[in-house]
């Protein structure tokens, strides 16, 4: 298969300037990069196509050949730009990148290569509490596995009273030229991984890596009012940067536990309570537990139905990072008599002789409602 023209694949005219290919490569990089388009396969070759484009045209002697002899100018070279993502491919993307987005980052991506200075990587814990503990708040320890500074080199890797020397192969520069077929080109030293410098003697403690496996305590303030799938952030807790580097930061994730007796929905809290059918049909009072640990009275009227729901105003939980309430609904469940004896049965069976429409209505009315249908 016969590769496209190297100026049609970036949009761009034979004749035009290196200021002209690179915004062109700059809008093409950015929109077809692996990192915007996810498993997306023809995007990947898209941006494989830009890249060696661009990597052969900003180069004066590589476009001079390519102009006069095109794609035939690397057929017989030793690893050209068309092999893919390569250890040679991938330094060239790397030097490529820094050159057009550097702008962007302030130069600090640079400045981190070159130092070795790099960012620690955030980390997750999921906790899970009661939900008696999202009414009140707590204070809770967590034991966190993480990488901190060594304090053997204080992160530096080297080992103390030794320190870093320039780079042999580089010479401090960061960067090495290697031969590409015809070509010359610059790429990041495999040496020193474009530090400029290499360690003189590695730390024994963290053997040069500057942070060390561990675990650490923490006190995690969990406020009042936190709801399930909460995140906690905690900056600077995650792992120890590289080589002085900023640590990176901790989430907490809190999921809530399920209670025995209350479901939650926001602020408002739920409880299914039983009574006795005496006491939904004379009406009555009773007590339910409640989260703050005062027993709430709860009144029912005459004729209290299945299901009914009863509002204790104020008994719910705490709105978070406010000084507001829910409330508690008290849903009745009544009870159906068992096991009865024989003289609460006769009574039972002379309350209903007893009954008319007035004390049933609605089971009254369902038969109506039957005899009038099927007649």
């Amino acid at each position: 298969m016969s590769k496209a023209d190297f100026y049609s694949v970036l949009g761009v005219d034979k004749g035009c300037d290196a200021t002209a290919l690179k915004s062109a490569y700059r809008k093409l990089a950015m929109q077809y990069h692996p990192d915007r388009n996810p498993g997306n396969a023809e995007a990947e070759h898209k941006f494989k196509e830009v890249s060696e484009a661009y990597d052969t045209l900003k180069d004066p002697q590589k476009r001079a050949a390519y102009d006069r002899f095109g794609h035939a100018a690397f057929a017989n070279g030793g690893g050209g730009a068309g092999q893919g993502f390569g250890s040679d491919f991938s330094s060239s993307m790397s030097d490529i990148f820094e050159d057009i987005f550097g702008e962007f980052m302030g130069g600090a991506r640079g400045q981190r290569q070159r130092d070795g200075r790099q960012r620690g990587s955030d980390l997750r814990y999921n906790l899970e509490i009661d939900l008696d503990d999202a009414f009140t708040g707590t204070t809770v320890d967590i034991d966190v596995p993480t990488l901190t500074q060594c304090g053997t080199c204080d992160g530096s890797g080297a080992k103390p009273g030794t320190g870093f020397s320039t780079c042999r192969m580089c010479g401090g520069h960061g960067k090495v030229r290697a031969a590409q077929g015809f070509f010359t080109i610059q790429q990041t030293c495999p040496q020193c991984h474009g530090r400029g410098e290499t360690m003189d003697q590695p730390c024994t403690d963290c053997h040069g890596q500057g942070r060390k496996q561990t675990s650490r305590t923490l006190s995690v303030d969990v406020p009042k009012g936190i709801e399930d799938g909460t995140r906690i952030r905690l900056g600077g807790e995650g792992e120890a940067g590289v080589r002085g580097g900023p640590a990176g930061d901790l989430y907490i994730f809190v999921s809530l536990k399920p209670h025995q007796l209350f479901q939650r929905d926001g602020a408002d809290l739920y409880a299914k309570v039983p009574i006795s059918m005496i006491t939904a049909a004379l009406g009555g009072e009773f007590e339910v537990p409640t989260l703050d640990g005062i027993r709430a009275k709860v009144k029912v009227g005459e004729g209290t139905q299945p299901g009914a729901r009863v509002r204790l105003k104020g008994k719910g939980m705490p709105v978070l990072r406010s000084q507001q309430v829910g409330d508690l609904y008290v849903q009745l469940e009544v009870e159906t008599p068992q096991k009865l004896s024989k003289r609460q049965r006769e009574l039972l069976e002379e309350f209903q002789e007893l009954s008319s429409r007035e004390t049933s209505p609605g089971s009254e009315g369902f038969f109506d409602k039957l005899k009038h249908m099927f007649g």
